[in-house]
């Protein structure tokens, strides 16, 4: 089972769109731009000062996290559920289809704004706490006896605390004490996920209710309880309260495990995820895509059934059972009605029956048009998802329908 996360605010990297200019994603960035801020010249040019601004470190890591999962949608893949950390998981909600994109950069707009003031008004800080107990980590905040708590729950043996500086001194002090090998100050402008952030929530609740919600095309795990939220008019109350709440990521991750998890990709800056990821759950395989050159890397790791291949010699090419076909040109996708994919129906939109037979296509067979150019296969197979919905403006070269090939599929 294949998994994407998203990363979190300060992930972000002075010139980290620069590997992305020349790759067809990069049109995210464009379309992002159209929001007023000006997204080329923030991943491209901006200093680390200007990106550690929390308002723009948000924009900045959500855009460049969304240019990577275009990317990787690009080459047919998909995930069976998605998380994200803070702020990336506003990126999993966008690539599970429960918020548009242009709800998306609103919503991230709203909020980076929002918390920055916040931040402001109430001056806090954050630090990592390596090599202790999450019950040791509550101990040291307790008995600080100041403004200051666990703001996320990483992973085994790392625990991140918040609150004013004098009192994250005081915990990061009572930490040692109780075995804490290092303490990390994390040079940020709040106590993000802590009380001092409740200044912050009516105004993101402001943009929350001016947005739409869906229902998630696949699991989302919520960061304030690490549980599947499928409802859309809970995410809006999960996402206000996660401003003051802890992040419960290696619950999130063991809440994925369960869910069957077997590989985790973590999309957009940094690689951090993916490391905490092997920590939690041993046995997951997991990797990170921030540039061009790690999407060669991502096929070569995945299987045909969308999992690694644990025994595959490093850097061995996996045969593939798959096939996916793209569009001739840009334009407007409409879909040929008559094809079914299991479990879905027709394409979103149709009323065709979701528990239709998957149909079957022959090489030739019409599968849709955009625009004026027919799109017909180039392969025998069954039908396994729709890539494009109808009506979706697509790129050249865009994946539009998944298939399985007959000799494989049976």
């Amino acid at each position: 089972m294949l998994v994407f996360t998203f990363p979190w605010q300060g992930s972000q990297r002075s010139a980290m769109g620069r590997p992305w200019v020349d790759h067809p994603s990069w049109e995210v960035v464009t379309e992002a731009s159209e929001s007023g801020r000006d997204l080329s010249t923030l991943l491209l040019e901006a200093p680390m000062e200007e990106l550690t601004q929390t308002a723009n470190a948000q924009l900045a890591t959500f855009v460049q996290s969304l240019v990577v999962l275009d990317a990787v949608e690009r080459l047919g893949l998909s995930p069976a559920a998605c998380a994200g950390h803070s702020l990336g998981e506003y990126t999993a909600l966008v690539a599970s289809g429960a918020v548009s994109f242009e709800d998306g950069i609103r919503l991230v707009c709203a909020r980076g704004d929002a918390m920055a003031r916040a931040g402001e008004d109430a001056p806090g800080t954050m630090a990592a706490l390596l090599g202790i107990s999450d019950d040791d980590a509550e101990a040291a905040c307790q008995r600080a006896e100041g403004d200051v708590w666990v703001a996320n729950y990483n992973a085994p043996g790392q625990v991140v605390v918040a609150g004013t500086a004098d009192a994250v001194t005081k915990a990061s002090s009572l930490a040692k004490e109780l075995g804490a090998r290092r303490v990390l100050p994390i040079p940020v402008s709040g106590a993000f996920h802590t009380p001092l952030m409740t200044a912050a929530r009516p105004p993101l609740r402001k943009a929350l209710g001016d947005a739409t919600f869906l229902a998630p095309e696949v699991p989302v795990v919520a960061n304030v309880d690490a549980r599947v939220h499928s409802d859309p008019g809970e995410w809006p109350g999960l996402l206000s309260a996660q401003l003051c709440s802890p992040v419960r990521w290696r619950q999130s991750l063991e809440t994925l495990a369960g869910l069957g998890a077997t590989t985790l990709v973590e999309l957009g800056p940094g690689g951090v995820l993916s490391g905490l990821a092997r920590r939690v759950v041993p046995e997951l395989h997991a990797l990170s895509v921030a540039t061009p050159d790690d999407l060669d890397t991502l096929i070569d790791t995945i299987g045909s059934d969308g999992t690694a291949d644990a025994h595959a010699h490093q850097g061995e090419h996996l045969y593939m059972s798959e096939r996916v076909v793209v569009s001739p040109s840009a334009g407007i996708f409409v879909p040929e009605q008559t094809l079914a994919a299991p479990g879905t129906g027709l394409l979103p939109g149709t009323d065709g029956g979701g528990d239709q037979e998957p149909s079957r296509v022959t090489v030739g067979d019409l599968v849709g048009r955009v625009g004026v150019a027919e799109v017909r296969t180039p392969f025998a197979g069954r039908v396994v998802r729709w890539l494009a919905a109808s009506g979706e403006r697509v790129q050249e070269g865009q994946p539009l329908l998944w298939l399985r090939v007959l000799g494989d599929a049976g």
